[in-house]
């Protein structure tokens, strides 16, 4: 293959420090002069950007995979998947041309240019990652709009019993503040509005390079950029949320409203079982609504865990009832190898994981209408996504939002009718009208 000729394409799978991850390697590549498109048909190589979380998403991966070596296209593997399974994937998918592993993604341009060089035994996994964010590379968005994805660590220091990331990803590495601000003005430049902080951990910011958790610092600092109109954080760790942490987001303007805290069980002793802080979660939530006026909070929890009782998910599920939570994700235990759950005994039937899961959702779903429905004649403020050229009724278009209650792809959407022409990033006092379970309506 001729160097000048060929064409890069990126696939991604899995979460968005993954997205972040495809992003920069793209970036890396453009930066050196190799021809990088989003279209894979029109590409000679691909990169697929894997995900290795639980087996579902292993699997979407592979099928990817397996999908553009059909399709004649040179496949390069990258992330969690190899990582994860390591000299067992090459000699499983041996048609794939390269493998890299989570923290050598600074390596994706020397591996391009031998792949385009037809050099064969392509393999940079390191055994034991060490993620380094590669801050001279200028990231390549796949996705435009008007939020962006920012990281501001890697890795993880905890050893929650179901999880693989602290194996796939390494130790907690964070970025220095500097480096953030900079890449917050520089996307604020570009036309972003909304920035959402990623980590595996975001709470523990800092504590690698400045000895104690700096995300209230962080947060100050990102609060005085002009450019940009939002500050969401994602991905919060329950002990790790201190009193300063909840004053920093009630004082810092820009920064919304919106907790995303992944508690996992109520019940102490399955709290202990999964190797997660217990806590008295009920006075915790209670004293971030009391001290962040309008908080919307988010949550996810796991059922089905090795050894969850009947009386465990009761606790659970009476839990949820009481403490009604704007935004909830269930998710079954995933029995993953290389975890500490993987061979615990009292494994959970699958058929009573998906009925406590239905069970729980069901319940949310109910709790989120009675959300939704407390919006209803109010205004808040929203997010313009996506102004549509067409008319709806009676000289009005459709223009969709979020609100700051709404985490983009993760949460729900507000739809309005509307005879003005707002402009997508901008944040309009949104007037509501109406609901459903998981969306709004409104007017300008």
């Amino acid at each position: 293959m001729n160097n000048k000729n060929t064409k890069v394409a990126l696939i991604n799978h899995g979460c968005a420090k993954n997205l972040v991850d495809s992003e920069l390697m793209l970036g890396l590549l453009a930066q050196n002069g190799i021809d990088v498109t989003l279209d894979d048909k029109k590409a000679d190589v691909v990169i697929v950007n894997t995900c290795s979380f639980i087996h579902d998403a292993e699997k979407e991966s592979v099928q990817s995979i397996l999908q553009m070596i059909d399709s004649g296209k040179k496949v390069i593997i990258t992330g969690c998947l190899p990582q994860k399974h390591g000299l067992e994937l090459k000699r499983a998918i041996p048609e794939a041309v390269a493998f890299l592993g989570t923290s050598d993604i600074r390596q994706i341009v020397d591996v391009v240019k031998d792949v385009i060089n037809s050099k064969s035994e392509i393999y940079d996994v390191s055994e034991n990652p060490v993620y380094e964010y590669p801050e001279e590379a200028e990231r390549q968005q796949i996705t435009v709009g008007s939020s962006s994805y920012v990281k501001i660590a890697e890795g993880c220091n905890y050893k929650c019993g179901y999880c693989v990331i602290p194996q796939l990803r390494g130790p907690y590495c964070s970025r220095p503040i500097e480096n953030i601000v900079d890449e917050v003005q520089k996307l604020g430049q570009k036309g972003v509005s909304e920035i959402v902080l990623i980590a595996q951990d975001t709470t523990s910011y800092g504590v690698d390079i400045y000895g104690r958790p700096s995300l209230s610092e962080l947060l100050v600092e990102l609060n005085k950029i002009e450019e940009i109109n939002w500050i969401r954080v994602m991905y919060t760790y329950p002990s790790s949320f201190d009193d300063k942490l909840i004053e920093t987001f009630a004082m810092c303007d820009k920064v919304v409203k919106y907790v995303d805290i992944p508690l996992q069980h109520s019940h102490p002793e399955m709290l202990k079982m999964m190797r997660r802080p217990v806590g008295d979660y009920r006075a915790f939530l209670k004293k971030l609504r009391d001290r962040i006026p309008n908080v919307a909070i988010r949550t996810t929890f796991i059922v089905g865990y090795p050894g969850e009782t009947q009386e465990m998910f009761d606790d659970l599920y009476k839990f949820v009832e009481e403490v009604r939570f704007n935004k909830m994700g269930a998710f079954e235990f995933s029995k993953e190898k290389n975890t500490y759950a993987y061979s615990l005994p009292n494994q959970v039937p699958a058929r009573i994981k998906k009925q406590r899961k239905n069970k729980l959702m069901k319940l949310q779903q109910k709790i989120s209408l009675e959300v939704n429905k407390d919006f209803v004649g109010k205004t808040m403020p929203c997010i313009i996504e996506a102004v549509s050229s067409q008319e709806v009724q009676d000289g009005k278009i459709q223009v969709i939002a979020r609100s700051y209650a709404d985490a983009p792809e993760v949460d729900g959407l507000v739809y309005i009718n509307t005879d003005k022409n707002p402009v997508p990033g901008d944040i309009e006092q949104v007037k509501i009208t109406g609901c459903d379970e998981y969306d709004l309506f409104g007017e300008l």
